[in-house]
């Protein structure tokens, strides 16, 4: 089972998969991930993520390459292996994220950013079979993030909600939504029940 944390900056995603990975709601061999991934494209991401002036489509085409990698190396793998996936930000990231740039890129035509970015991935992503979603809204997650990049700003983020929100109405059988603006302790809780619900 592929099982992914999603969510707006500042949401928790990572503490909560670092406590997922210290609990015994998921088996001993259970692979944790995330993207961007360690990998010499994940620091191609991240050097964009950090320039102001990096084009929004090359950034795309940054995150798609480490997402294709990130399958072949991990993802795919260990799944024939039988083994659980946990990763911290997956597919549905870079539809959000880059949805969301890519909506204001001068020199793209299309009437619907998110819905490009789906099917540049479709052909060959592999999707989750569960995906926790922890809500929190932009403004407290910019306060959480500590606004280091561009893509920490209250009004990206509003239209990266937008589009998470439509993902969760298009596939409302694969997303647990976790209200992420409560306390650490309580929201890492819930993770944990909800996978191991899932698991079991």
């Amino acid at each position: 089972m592929l099982v992914t944390l999603e969510g707006l900056d500042g949401s928790g995603k990572s503490s909560a998969a670092a406590r997922l990975q210290e609990s015994d709601a998921v088996p001993e061999d259970a692979v944790f991930t995330r993207e961007p991934t360690g990998s010499w494209y994940g620091d191609a991401v991240r050097r964009s993520i950090e320039s102001p002036e990096a084009d929004s489509l090359a950034e795309l085409f940054l995150y798609t390459a480490d997402h294709a990698a990130h399958l072949a190396e991990t993802v795919r793998p260990a799944l024939a292996e039988g083994r659980v996936v946990v990763s911290d930000r997956y597919s549905d990231s870079r539809y959000t994220y880059q949805g969301a740039t890519l909506a204001t890129h001068p020199g793209l035509d299309v009437p619907d950013p998110l819905e490009y970015v789906r099917e540049v991935h479709e052909p060959w992503t592999r999707p989750p079979d569960a995906t926790i979603y922890l809500d929190v809204d932009p403004e407290t997650g910019v306060e959480r993030a500590d606004a280091s990049n561009k893509m920490e700003q209250v009004a990206f983020l509003e239209r990266v909600r937008d589009n998470y929100e439509q993902l969760l109405a298009d596939d409302p059988d694969r997303f647990v939504r976790i209200d992420a603006t409560r306390p650490q302790d309580e929201v890492a809780t819930d993770v944990r029940e909800t996978v191991g619900n899932l698991l079991a």
